[in-house]
Order: structure tokens, then sequence, then C-alpha cells
């Protein structure tokens, strides 16, 4: 069941919502990029009345919202809403119907039949959870809830290639993507891997010449660099990231914006679950493309390791790491590289360019050897803020991004292991691990975003760094961990307090990755891989 105030009625495709106010009538509005749902109200102070007698809502289902004495609200088609029973009644500000059959709230006038609107809601219903991947009976309800959000979260998107996407949440993120992505495919690869590999594809499109893969594809166009960016972001970014850190540094001019490099990873993960060889050579050269730009126009000092240009890129564009410039270098980026370089190796293997995958897998070694050489202090990997004048300041903040070298799997043994003891020590470690500022440092939010509260992608991440780096029981008790805290926890959630285990302050609901990341790890404890 679906609670109305935090979650609303929708369904796939539909840009149309149906929420719940606090004196309990319902509101529809439509969910547009980067517009705030007030500005796109559709009908409000929906009830419904039974002669004197108000029929209040009693179930929110995937495929219906009953009241109630035979009546129910439903979708005719992704634009159209429309109430079905009989001898009842529906008042909204500004009108009154009779329903007699069919009322048609909002869309294309009928006439409908009720019986068959019912029938094909539920077999909608019905055809999508057959397809949910298969998970441990303790977890089975918040799995539904998990493949419910990724099917209604799936979008037609103006700029999209006529495909469809799952966006972050129709409550705020109504766009594709980067990363987002990327996670989202982890989890449909499992069900219907052309849909996944059609996420990555939607990005893959608007490459640009140069390699950027842009950060989101929206029904307006694509963001892809600081010009791109709504008004709304450089005001927010002008106040958050905190002021210049060498005199006259400003946050301006024309940056490119993406998020972290991993397209190779998804793709590869696609293949493992559904072998495609056409597929990976359709990726091959404009994923090889993508690196070639991060190693070049994303090291603008020419140190060999990349940087973020902007906070957007990193897509923690709230942590406390821009909170001395606009510019940083956090370890988890090249990680991400040298982990997307031997991710290319594989693809190369299986393509027959074997030359080509023995270079991939060596400039991965070399990178993580210059990772460690450059950034390894002997007790952690730095995170720097990089200035233009060429200066660089070591971050004090600690946040699990000094962790995230563990995804390469290529540490020496020693630095794997000192990692994994910060991992397993009071500052990340928990009951709800792990926190995105670590629990003793000053800086450390349960509640602000990406300043403490848990991410799935974060722990998702870990986890496969984990097990890269050959300490399996580790990753099974993050694993189990993280699963307890979201099945625990009431919903799909952007983020977590970890603290609580309850919705993060702010924190929007039926988010993407969440309910995809949820399902592939609820999926592996089944004991079905990959």
């Amino acid at each position: 069941m679906l609670d109305l105030r935090a979650t609303p009625f929708t369904e796939r495709g539909s840009r149309l919502l149906v929420l719940a106010e606090s004196d309990g009538s319902l509101r529809v509005a439509r969910a547009e990029y980067e517009t705030r749902l007030s500005e796109t109200t559709v009908l409000t102070g929906l009830r419904l009345f039974s002669g004197d007698r108000e029929l209040p809502v009693r179930r929110a289902l995937p495929d219906r919202v009953s009241f109630g004495a035979g009546v129910d609200l439903l979708f005719a088609d992704p634009g159209t809403l429309v109430l079905t029973g009989s001898g009842a009644r529906a008042v909204w500000d500004g009108g009154a119907g009779e329903i007699d059959g069919t009322l048609v709230l909002v869309g294309r006038a009928g006439p409908y039949d009720a019986g068959e609107l019912l029938a094909r809601a539920a077999e909608r219903r019905r055809e999508w959870f057959a397809r949910m991947p298969a998970v441990p009976a303790e977890l089975r309800e918040r799995a539904e809830q998990a493949w419910w959000t990724l099917g209604v979260n799936l979008l037609p998107v103006a700029f999209a290639g006529g495909r469809e996407g799952v966006v972050p949440s129709k409550l705020g993120y109504v766009g594709i993507w980067n990363w987002d992505s990327y996670f989202h495919a982890v989890a449909l690869r499992h069900a219907d891997p052309e849909l996944a590999r059609d996420q990555l594809r939607i990005l893959l499109d608007h490459q640009r010449p140069d390699g950027l893969i842009p950060d989101v594809v929206h029904d307006r166009g694509v963001l892809a660099e600081t010009t791109d960016l709504p008004r709304s972001d450089h005001d927010r970014l002008a106040q958050h990231v905190g002021g210049p850190a060498a005199p006259g540094e400003p946050i301006g001019g024309v940056v490119p914006v993406t998020k972290p490099p991993l397209t190779a990873w998804a793709a590869w993960k696609i293949h493992e679950a559904a072998p495609d060889l056409g597929f990976l050579d359709e990726v091959y050269r404009p994923i090889a493309r993508s690196q070639r730009w991060w190693l070049t126009v994303s090291d603008p000092d020419g140190d060999g390791l990349a940087e973020y240009l902007h906070p957007y890129s990193s897509g923690l564009d709230d942590s406390p790491i821009w909170d001395h410039g606009p510019r940083a270098e956090p370890p988890d980026l090249n990680s991400y590289l040298a982990l997307q370089a031997d991710r290319l190796g594989d693809i190369a293997e299986a393509l027959g360019r074997t030359a080509e995958a023995g270079e991939w897998r060596r400039q991965a070694a070399r990178h993580v050897e210059l990772l460690v050489a450059r950034r390894w202090n002997g007790s952690r990997f730095v995170t720097l803020t990089k200035f233009a004048s060429g200066a660089a300041a070591e971050v004090a903040t600690r946040t699990p991004l000094e962790l995230m070298p563990l995804l390469t799997g290529r540490l020496p043994r020693e630095i794997a292991e000192r990692l994994v003891a910060d991992l397993l020590s009071p500052a990340f470690w928990g009951e709800r691990p792990v926190p995105t500022v670590a629990f003793d440092d000053p800086a450390f939010d349960p509640d602000a975003m990406w300043r403490g509260p848990v991410w799935l992608n974060v722990n998702y991440l870990l986890i496969e760094g984990l097990r890269h780096s050959g300490f399996a029981a580790e990753a099974e008790e993050l694993t189990g961990r993280t699963l307890d805290m979201v099945n625990a926890g009431g919903g799909l959630y952007e983020y977590w307090n970890p603290l609580t285990g309850a919705r993060a302050r702010g924190a929007t609901t039926g988010f993407g990755w969440s309910a995809a990341l949820f399902l592939d790890l609820a999926h592996r404890r089944a004991g079905r891989r990959p």
C-alpha cells in the first residue's frame, strides 16, 4: 500500500501525481523538470461522497486508489485519471461530478468501461510484478515497493530519442541523470536487459565530440555545462561553495558538468546478466572517449589524476568537501577511472581486441600506482581542493570517499587492510553504516544532504570494493546492515539518518537508485547472481 502523503499514486509513463493533503483531500499535479508541484497543480480539494457520507481513501494500491463503496481512482492511459463506480459524487475546488460508471477527472474524455479499465490496470500491475527479481521472503514487501518505484519512474523524455528513461523521482528529479541511470540499469538488467541498455544509450546519444557525457537529459534539452544550469542552481552553489578560498576566484565561467565515470562498470554489469556483444561494441568507443576526456580535460594541472571541475560533476554537490572552493579531487574519482579502465579491458577482451584489453589493464594498474604514490599519506587517501592558481589544499573533513580506492581491487594489501579497518572503526561504522561524513567529524550532520546521511549508492560501491579487494565477510556484513536499514525504514528514500534509520530531513521519497540498489542487493542475498 502507498502512503499518499509521502508517495504519490502514479503510473509508468505518466506525469500525473495524486497526493493526499493534510486535510484529507487529494491533489493532482504534473511532474515537470525543474518545476515545483505547486506550479503544476491540475486539481485540488478532491473529496468523494456517498450521499452525505464522505468516502475516505481506504487503500492506495499500485494500480488504483480505493475509497470503498465500490469507488476507485485509476489511470485509463498515462494522461487520463478516471473515477469508477456508481452512486457516488466527486467534488473538488471549482467543480463536481456524479460517478455513474466512470467520471473523467483529468485527461481524455471517454466513453470508458469501468470493468475494462479495472481489468487492464490489474493486468499492468501483474505483468510488471511478475518480472521482479527474486528476493528473500523477509525482504519481499520492501522489494515490491522498490520494483513499483522503478516502474512508475519510467517516463518518455523529450530528448531521450524515443526511449523510456527512469527518472530519479517524480518529486523534484524529472530528467535522466547520468550516474543515476547506471544504478537504475543495475536492477533493470535482471528483468529487462534492453531497457537497462537504453538507460546508457540515452546519455551516450548526447556525448560531446570531446568525450564528455552530459549530466542530465531532460524535456528541454541537455545539461552539459554551467551555461545549461538553472539560475536557482547558480544561486544555491554561490551560497554553498564556501567563498573563494583563493582571493578573487569565482565559481562562474563555462565549466563542463557531468557525473562520475561509471559507464563501463554499468555496461559490463548488464553484459554479465545478459551477454550482448553487439551492445558492448556499440558502447566501447564512446566510453573510451569519455575516459580520455576525464584524463585530459578534467586534469587541468596535468598531474595525471583527474579532478571534479564542478561540484555537480561529483554527484555530491552538498558535501563539505566543496566548502572550500568549486574544484576538488577526492579519492573516489580516480578510483572510478581505474575501475573503468579495467572494465574497458573486459569489454575489449570480450570483443576480441586482446591488445587493447592489455593496454586498458596496464592503464588501470598505472592509475592506482599514481593514486597511491601521490594521494596516500600513510594513513588515508587525501582529498584536495584545487585552485586556478595551481595551488592545492588538503581537506580535513573525513568522508567515505577516501575508502573508494577499494573499488579498484588493485591496492597493496596493507593499504587495503588499513581502509577496511577505517571502515569498521567508530568513524564510519555503526548499526546503520556508512555515513557520508564520519560520525566523529565536526561537519557530521545526520540529516543534511551528503553531510552525514546514508546513501545507498555509497554503500553499494563500498560493498563492491570490499568484494573486489578480497574482504567477502565484511562485504556481506555491510550488505546485511544496509538491507536491514532500508527494510525497517518504511520507504525507498533519497537518503537515511544513520542514527535513527528514518528518512532524513529533506530526503525525497520514491527514489530510483535507492530502489534499484536495494533490489540488486536483495537479489544477491537470494543467491541468484550476478
